[in-house]
């Protein structure tokens, strides 16, 4: 059912019920990593937008870390490269690299950042070069299917060092920054980091209330298609063991653990395919997706 379609009272009720919520997450940061079909769909996009726009309208510190997947494969494809991924992770050479970052520094994040300053926000587009704030160095991922051998995917950074005060200078003055994972090295160096790693770091530095993490999924599902939640370590252990939990979803839940351990309140998977999934995680009753728990 659309809102339109709702008695004026009902509406008033909606909002009556963000009351709380408002007041809990009063002046508290959100880290939102946006990704999959909520970046494609047009009707999703501007929900998201004015979503995300209402969340700083309201009080909150929105902080927004953007995927890209579907339009890098997309340039990938037009130039005659195929995408290659290893244990969730994009093998990046320096061609790679470079159409990355021309996709995610440039077309995605600029695109994020007219549909939330058309909705009515101040945008601030970035990516980790910009005051050299995500500091990485080279990635070097061991392999699952032969524990002590090293992988070698190219320009894919690992994350050293996260300087927040760039971000906090954009939320204290009412802007809302917009983040491309692309990280700098040491020698300036260009990495390609994986965006749910980038926002869960970003979480813990900026020590937020919450981390989102949109997916196209209602979010972590048992072999049976059922919604998971209330997970803990131990049972993301068994989940990984018995194959339930694999590919990009590893990075994920990776990102969303170490969230959780490092000070993070709380963290969710959400289904961005649903219109106004953030609102409805947030500031409502029900909440949708996964809880990631830290004990």
């Amino acid at each position: 059912m659309s809102i339109a379609n709702l008695s004026p009272g009902d509406k008033a009720k909606v909002i009556a019920e963000a009351l709380p919520y408002i007041q809990r997450f009063w002046d508290k940061t959100v880290v939102i990593k946006y990704g999959g079909n909520a970046m494609i769909d047009p009707v999703l996009k501007s929900a998201f937008a004015r979503d995300v726009v209402l969340l700083k309208l309201v009080g909150l510190n929105p902080v927004v870390v953007h995927g890209g997947g579907p339009q890098i494969e997309d340039l990938l494809r037009r130039v005659g490269k195929k995408g290659v991924f290893i244990q969730g992770m994009r093998v990046t050479d320096a061609e790679t690299m470079d159409l990355v970052e021309m996709v995610l520094g440039g077309q995605v994040n600029k695109d994020i950042v007219n549909l939330i300053n058309q909705a009515g926000g101040k945008a601030v587009g970035l990516t980790g070069k910009d005051g050299r704030f995500i500091r990485a160095k080279k990635l070097m991922m061991e392999s699952q299917e032969k524990p002590g051998d090293v992988i070698d995917i190219g320009q894919v950074g690992e994350i050293t060092k996260i300087d927040p005060s760039l971000i906090s200078f954009l939320d204290s003055g009412d802007f809302i920054p917009v983040i491309a994972p692309i990280g700098v090295g040491n020698e300036g160096e260009t990495y390609n980091i994986n965006a749910d790693v980038v926002a869960g770091k970003l979480a813990e530095v900026l020590k937020a209330e919450k981390l989102v993490l949109l997916t196209n999924t209602p979010g972590v599902l048992d072999k049976s298609g059922k919604l998971l939640t209330g997970l803990t370590p131990r049972k993301i252990d068994e989940l990984v063991a018995d194959g339930t939990l694999s590919g990009g979803m590893l990075p994920k839940i990776a990102s969303a653990l170490d969230a959780a351990r490092s000070g993070v309140k709380s963290v969710h998977i959400i289904d961005g395919r649903v219109e106004h999934a953030l609102l409805l995680e947030i500031m409502t009753d029900q909440g949708i997706g996964t809880l990631i728990q830290s004990s």
